[in-house]
């Protein structure tokens, strides 16, 4: 089996010098999957949430 390296972007929120950087990257078919990481610690602890939850977390998050 041979993966996909993650292509990293950094959220549109995140600001250039501030403390609060995140950066995400999106894991092709056929399980999408939307990954969260500190751009500060790229090694550290990342998040991992299947399309659907993560589409439930900004409905959420944005109270629509």
């Amino acid at each position: 089996m041979t993966t996909t390296p993650l292509t990293w972007f950094k959220s549109s929120y995140s600001g250039n010098d501030g403390p609060d950087c995140l950066e995400a990257a999106i894991s092709p078919t056929p399980h999408p999957t939307v990954h969260i990481r500190d751009s500060k610690n790229r090694t550290g602890s990342r998040l991992a949430f299947t399309d659907s939850a993560w589409s439930q977390f900004l409905e959420f998050a944005t109270g629509r």
